[in-house]
């Protein structure tokens, strides 16, 4: 299964049924993409799902719609079991970004962490759920994958915001504030929790 956000509603491309409320469902043959787009942008609707026959050809075939970009990113945690958060357009949010030309993913994942955080000694746990969401970008319609790692920090030092990014505020929130981060936040972010 495949859940892309756009304008914070899930496209959701499965072989499975799974039910979700005030989704539209449809065949993945048997709508266009336009149409799709103008579902999500509705109030009518909060998602689409999209049943598949064959769902690796077909999500190639949506992928087709978008200038593809690949990011990784972390979901960082020290030893107090506080995870890491950066505030950015006014909403909470994971530190990521691109992958570089010839960089893997986990070495990326931890270099964006370090530029957008101010922090070092990371080492990565795990790879988590790798998630996937829509943007304009100079009237181009993109696609951004980010793989998501889990990691770990014993760091203790000064948190520092990397400002040129838009980014405002960093801080390792304990188990009640990160429950109210998530409440402004993106819909991919929360997958991770």
């Amino acid at each position: 299964m495949y859940k892309v956000f756009m304008n914070d509603k899930p496209i959701i491309i499965t072989d499975s049924s799974p039910e979700l409320k005030n989704c539209k469902v449809f065949s993945f043959d048997e709508i266009k993409f336009t149409e799709v787009q103008g579902l999500i942008k509705s109030d009518a609707v909060l998602g689409v799902l999209l049943k598949s026959k064959n769902i690796e050809k077909d999500w190639k075939l949506f992928q087709e719609n978008f200038d593809v970009i690949e990011a990784a990113g972390g979901k960082v945690m020290n030893s107090d079991n506080e995870t890491l958060f950066i505030y950015r357009f006014d909403t909470w949010d994971l530190p990521k970004g691109h992958i570089e030309i010839g960089e893997d993913r986990e070495t990326a994942a931890m270099r964006e962490v370090e530029e957008e955080c101010g922090i070092t000694g990371l080492s990565i746990i795990k790879q988590l759920e790798t998630t996937y969401h829509s943007f304009f970008y100079k009237n181009e319609l993109r696609l951004k994958v980010t793989y998501w790692y889990l990691m770990n920090t014993e760091y203790q030092g000064l948190l520092v915001p990397q400002l040129e990014e838009g980014i405002t505020q960093v801080a390792f929130k304990n188990e009640k504030q990160t429950h109210e981060a998530l409440q402004n936040t993106y819909p991919n972010i929360r997958l991770l929790f």
